[in-house]
């Protein structure tokens, strides 16, 4: 059993260190269940658990939590929609997200994947100013991405 203070009271029975414990207006928290044999300290165990739930908050706080946001283009598209979802993209890091471009194959698409190269070039000349490649994917299955993450100068 060991005091609130740190100090070492030996080996007591459980009925002793109970009323010890009563005694003192502290709990008896076992610690090292596994011990032979097993250790015991008399702690306030509201104010430990309160000191616990304060300390997991201020991690919390200083957490940075990363915010990802996905626009998605297919290779054929249209002039009006690229620069809506370029729109939409460039408010997004400009809210300080980081942007994940996916391109969609479908069908036979797949077989002209040059021209999602094409529009990857495109879609790269658009944001240069506002966006820089962090990532750049794989092809997994019908789908194609980067990762485009806000400008540090921005």
């Amino acid at each position: 059993m060991i005091a609130e203070d740190g100090e070492q009271l030996g080996i007591v029975p459980l009925d002793e260190a109970l009323q010890t414990a009563q005694k003192a207006g502290l709990d008896l928290v076992e610690v090292a269940p596994n011990a032979k044999p097993p250790v015991a300290r008399l702690i306030d165990y509201g104010k430990l658990k309160y000191d616990q739930k304060k300390k997991d908050h201020e991690s919390k706080k200083r957490q940075h939590v990363i915010r990802i946001k996905e626009v998605r283009f297919r290779p054929r598209i249209d002039d009006n929609d690229f620069e809506t979802k370029i729109r939409n993209a460039t408010r997004f890091l400009a809210e300080g997200f980081k942007v994940k471009i996916t391109i969609m194959y479908r069908g036979r698409e797949m077989a002209r994947q040059d021209l999602g190269e094409d529009l990857l070039k495109r879609i790269q000349a658009a944001l240069d100013g506002v966006a820089e490649i962090e990532k750049r994917g794989e092809l997994e299955g019908r789908r194609f991405s980067i990762m485009m993450a806000p400008k540090s100068g921005s």
